[in-house]
């Protein structure tokens, strides 16, 4: 078993469909008015360096859910941003609380945080990786449209920290993928290199937005400029017009396509508030299911209940 949620890669199929399953169930039950205290006595530390509202928000309401506590530290309020080395951080706060769950920039932060921790580490977003979000993701996909080796799945935009888990996800779970992007917002060409490698199925890069979304089954859209890319805005705004999802480019999809987006969506540019507005959008049951998914990662890494 690993200890740590870095990144997708390092884990099989059956673990991750465990952790879909069990979120699944802990929805379900929470729906039924059963109250969850597998974590009773437990405390989680978000150490955040990016801001977040859905980030932050679904992991404290997945732990305050399952019964713990959460100790919430921006970057200006932990060592992050005073030059403590991160092994002095992750030991530290191995004595204190259960978890550290970390949104940074470098993936080479929650490396360095899960070398040194005693405690499981989870990354809730680096700018190489999102495996969280894309788990909430892919149960959204079951839950909406069955097993996801049976569709046709497309990733629209910019080949960012999404767009390499959505990459990982493919690989490991075994379903074709298709992402259209812009000559030069490839995904991250070693991300891309590894998983093509282990993948028993197609993972396809385009420049033409209409020949990926023909037929496709799922869209997943993404604003075009991420956070620290703000200064690029503009000009990303000429380069990715083409890729916005709007009327015209879903109706090449099939007729019962969903569409997701993880937001938060600019309106107009990567969709347009037809498309986000619309019963084929599921946004916001996404958000919803990255608190079930939290929970389902929160109790898995703290109380160690992989099988297999």
């Amino acid at each position: 078993m690993n200890n740590h949620l870095l990144a997708l890669k390092d884990f099989s199929r059956q673990q991750l469909q465990s952790l879909i399953v069990r979120a699944i169930r802990l929805k379900n039950e929470a729906a039924d008015n059963v109250r969850h205290q597998q974590l009773a006595g437990r405390t989680a530390c978000l150490l955040f360096e990016k801001p977040s509202t859905r980030t932050r928000v679904s992991f404290e309401s997945a732990m305050y859910g399952m019964g713990g506590q959460v100790i919430f530290m921006s970057a200006k309020e932990s060592q992050l941003g005073r030059g403590e080395p991160l092994k002095d951080t992750a030991r530290v706060l191995s004595r204190y609380v259960d978890c550290i769950v970390v949104r940074t920039f470098g993936q080479e932060v929650v490396n360095e945080l899960a070398r040194y921790a005693t405690i499981p580490v989870i990354n809730a977003l680096t700018d190489l990786y999102h495996p969280c979000q894309i788990l909430s993701d892919l149960m959204t996909v079951i839950e909406k449209k069955g097993a996801p080796e049976n569709l046709k799945i497309v990733w629209l935009g910019d080949g960012n920290n999404m767009a390499n888990s959505w990459i990982e996800l493919a690989s490991i779970f075994g379903f074709p993928l298709t992402l259209a992007c812009p000559e030069g917002y490839d995904p991250d060409a070693a991300v891309l290199e590894e998983s093509c490698r282990r993948s028993k199925h197609p993972i396809t890069v385009l420049r033409d937005p209409v020949e990926a979304v023909r037929d496709a089954d799922v869209i997943n859209v993404d604003v075009w400029a991420s956070m620290g890319q703000e200064s690029e805005q503009q000009e990303r705004t000429g380069i990715f017009r083409p890729f916005q999802l709007n009327a015209k480019l879903l109706a090449r999809a099939k007729d019962d396509a969903v569409v997701l987006h993880c937001l938060p969506a600019h309106r107009e540019e990567e969709i347009t508030e037809e498309i986000l507005e619309s019963p084929r959008c599921v946004a916001f049951d996404q958000a919803e299911n990255k608190m079930h998914i939290h929970k389902a990662i929160l109790e898995t890494f703290i109380n160690g209940m992989y099988e297999g």
